[in-house]
């Protein structure tokens, strides 16, 4: 039987264009996770999106503004700890959180 544990699955929508202290957003982001221990992280680039202003993000000939999604995995509790420093980096912005099953797969070598 397999085992799985709780966990909390955070998706944070942003812009390419996001910074925070001269930094893209979403470097911050995974920087602060990092520090802070955080399970997983993984960045993924978007080809085109929108949000509230509904203004569209994309690439252009002459700038780039594609979405972004940041994706966090980690305890409950971790993401409970996480969220306000979150909060305080991002500004404006959205995060969605799920609360999701995890099953850790990891290969024994022989």
């Amino acid at each position: 039987m397999t085992d799985f544990a709780p966990g909390r699955l955070l998706r944070l929508h942003l812009s390419e264009q996001d910074r925070h202290e001269g930094q893209s957003l979403y470097e911050a982001v995974v920087e602060t996770c990092r520090k802070l221990k955080i399970a997983g992280v993984t960045v993924f680039r978007g080809l085109e999106g929108y949000g509230d202003s509904a203004e569209i993000h994309r690439a252009h000939l002459l700038s780039q503004d594609r979405p972004i999604v940041v994706t966090i995995v980690d305890s409950p509790e971790n993401v409970e700890r996480l969220l306000p420093v979150l909060e305080e980096i991002i500004g404006t912005g959205l995060i969605a959180i799920s609360d999701v099953e995890v099953l850790r797969v990891q290969k024994t070598r022989e």
